[in-house]
């Protein structure tokens, strides 16, 4: 067993034990994992969340609330923006990943403290669309299984960008 795995066991990583020799292990080991989300997303959330600061207000949705729908189509515009290959908005060079993190964030906190609108359309049966892409699975697995000797070659952003 190698340095590293010994260490990992020794501090319970691997089967969410806790280390023996450490108290506070037994109280800090129950609490939410925050450790796991990476600084990352965090760091780059600010330039977000300070765009929507400096234009609106800071956490004006706590105050004025928000509408699901109006969030929900700003992430889908920053997504597909992205997708299609635009990293950054071109007016603020926010990119659009961030902004798009930034509508789910302040979604989920408005959401939190009771200040989402919820006005997605009606939905009589909250898990058919679930049930119905999850039942996609079966049928993507039998087209996978009938094209699997095909050499289509996938085409990505790679094959539009200029060579350098």
């Amino acid at each position: 067993m190698t340095a590293t795995e010994l260490r990992r066991l020794a501090n319970g990583v691997d089967k969410g034990e806790t280390k023996p020799s450490n108290p506070k292990d037994a109280f800090g080991s129950r609490k939410a994992p925050l450790d796991l989300v990476p600084d990352t997303v965090e760091a780059m959330a600010v330039e977000a969340f300070l765009e929507g600061a400096l234009k609106y207000g800071r956490y004006n949705w706590r105050i004025c609330g928000v509408r699901a729908s109006i969030y929900y189509s700003a992430l889908k515009r920053h997504l597909k923006k992205w997708w299609n290959g635009q990293d950054h908005d071109p007016k603020t060079r926010v990119q659009h990943l961030v902004s798009a993190l930034g509508c789910i964030g302040i979604m989920l906190d408005a959401e939190l403290y009771g200040k989402l609108v919820d006005d997605r359309p009606p939905c009589p049966d909250p898990d058919a669309m679930a049930e119905m892409i999850d039942a996609l699975e079966t049928r993507v697995a039998h087209l996978k299984e009938l094209f699997k000797d095909e050499k289509a070659y996938q085409f990505t952003i790679a094959d539009t960008r200029k060579e350098s």
